[in-house]
């Protein structure tokens, strides 16, 4: 639950995963309220259409997390979230909308228990491949939340977690990250998630986790079988 402890990871990215900041993953299989109220969701299903259905075809589940920064825990330094794939940065700020990030506060965010913050404007600010452009601290505004609030950021967004200095809370979200299904998703879900789970959920919520081929804009067809949809082969549709 802690990747900055993982040996794998290299050492540039744990200061962003956070020293002192668990993450827990793969919701779809251990959390019943996840499947049942966030999951397949119609707004914030709406919402994806809207920011990335239309411009780029089809969308799906990159990783959805429960992060907890503790007591103690540093500022995660300042990104894009879409960084994590390098077309992003040669498409710069004019390129499509790629990805948006739900952000569930599960307690109150405040800005001293580590409330994400970020860069008015920054979505419009010039960067590449060479520079991030991710801008100056002094630039960024704290978005506190009350528990039960959602916040919505998109791909060019800069932000980051905020620097938890309580002694003794733990700053608690559920990251929802969603990307143009043209980018793999970061957590492996049709690798992890049990065959006889999946038949139990709606069509839209498979396909979401990448147990229907994937059709972005212009491709003949992603994640398929003889050119076919993979739901048939793996019995979805029988």
């Amino acid at each position: 639950m802690n990747p900055a402890g993982n040996s794998d990871i290299p050492e540039l990215f744990r200061d962003f995963q956070g020293r002192n900041t668990k993450r827990l993953n793969e919701l779809t299989t251990i959390s019943k309220t996840w499947r049942d109220v966030i999951l397949n969701d119609d707004y914030m299903h709406a919402i994806c259409h809207e920011i990335l259905e239309k411009p780029s075809g089809s969308y799906w589940l990159s990783t959805a997390q429960m992060i907890e920064i503790g007591p103690g825990s540093a500022a995660q330094p300042l990104h894009r979230d879409a960084g994590n794939w390098w077309p992003f940065y040669e498409m710069g700020p004019k390129g499509p909308d790629t990805y948006v990030n739900f952000l569930v506060a599960l307690t109150d965010t405040t800005e001293e228990n580590g409330a994400t913050r970020y860069s008015p404007g920054s979505d419009k600010w010039p960067f590449d491949a060479n520079d991030a452009n991710v801008g100056e601290e002094s630039a960024c505004i704290p978005c506190e939340l009350r528990a039960g609030d959602v916040l919505v950021i998109k791909d060019r967004i800069v932000h980051g977690g905020g620097a938890n200095k309580t002694k003794d809370f733990f700053r608690r979200v559920v990251s929802v990250a969603i990307c143009t299904s043209a980018f793999a998703q970061e957590e492996a879900h049709s690798l992890l998630i049990d065959r006889d789970l999946v038949k139990t959920l709606p069509k839209r919520a498979q396909a979401f986790l990448g147990f229907r081929s994937q059709y972005p804009k212009g491709s003949p067809g992603l994640m398929t079988v003889h050119s076919e949809n993979i739901a048939k082969y793996l019995g979805l549709d029988s």
